[in-house]
């Protein structure tokens, strides 16, 4: 993909707004990463779903769904699928798509699902944006409670080692005639995305922000959570997971 789904920040003085939820609220997050590559979604979609071997109209979560593109493509390989996010302008957008076999509802990832799923997906590094380091726990913990007996979870998440050593520290992109100057940077164990633009004569700025989770991060987080990790790989056609050198850390656990 060309750019991760990380949350963001707008800058504001109300100090107990949600500061990665305001982000995807706003049109110009669709604006800015209009051109994410479908098709390789899709892709990775089949490669999952197939490797999972899941049953027929098997129950599954896309979970941080967004707009729901990845809910809506699983939905037509036959299965049973609920999308949820935190944003509600999101999940009212994704809702327009809805049919018998494909609800959304607005849900905290922190908090256990009312159903059981035979599949949950947390992709596009939809992980990792909390304050609270409990919290990440508290979302691993409500994964496995929300899955059946035999379920499989999924999270994908940025191989933060390969990202690091190829950030950009600075760009600007063009979309829709609005000029998006980006700047990257790491700090204090979280990697940083500055975005800062103008239009219609406001000018606006964006922190997004996602913890630099590494495998080993993970490892012990599901260690705690009572997790078992099954498989690992290193990116969308399902290849074997390599430190340095893989865009992606898929992880595999139930």
């Amino acid at each position: 993909m060309s750019e991760d789904a990380t949350p963001a920040v707008l800058d504001t003085k109300e100090p107990n707004q949600n500061w990665f939820a305001s982000w995807f609220d706003t049109p110009y997050y669709h604006i800015l990463y209009k051109e994410r590559n479908y098709r390789e979604a899709q892709l990775f979609m089949d490669n999952l779903t197939q490797y999972l071997n899941l049953p027929e109209k098997a129950k599954v979560l896309d979970l941080a769904c967004g707009k729901g593109r990845h809910a809506i493509y699983l939905s037509q390989l036959g299965f049973d699928v609920i999308g949820a996010d935190l944003s509600e302008n999101s999940i009212a957008e994704a809702s327009k798509n809805s049919n018998s076999n494909l609800h959304f509802q607005v849900r905290d990832m922190r908090e256990k699902m009312d159903n059981q799923f035979d599949a949950i997906f947390n992709l596009f590094t939809s992980f990792g944006y909390f304050e609270n380091d409990a919290d990440n726990l508290k979302t691993l913990i409500a994964i496995k409670e929300s899955l059946t007996e035999h379920g499989f979870a999924v999270i994908d998440f940025m191989n933060v080692n390969q990202v690091i050593a190829n950030l950009v520290p600075e760009e600007t992109k063009t979309v829709e005639g609005i000029d998006f100057h980006i700047q990257r940077y790491v700090k204090d164990g979280h990697i940083y995305k500055e975005i800062t633009f103008e239009d219609k004569g406001q000018a606006f700025h964006f922190t997004e922000k996602v913890q630099a989770l590494t495998l080993q991060d993970f490892q012990a987080m599901m260690e705690e959570a009572g997790i078992y990790l099954l498989d690992i790989f290193g990116d969308y056609k399902l290849r074997k997971f390599h430190k340095t050198e893989s865009e992606r850390l898929i992880m595999i656990f139930k």
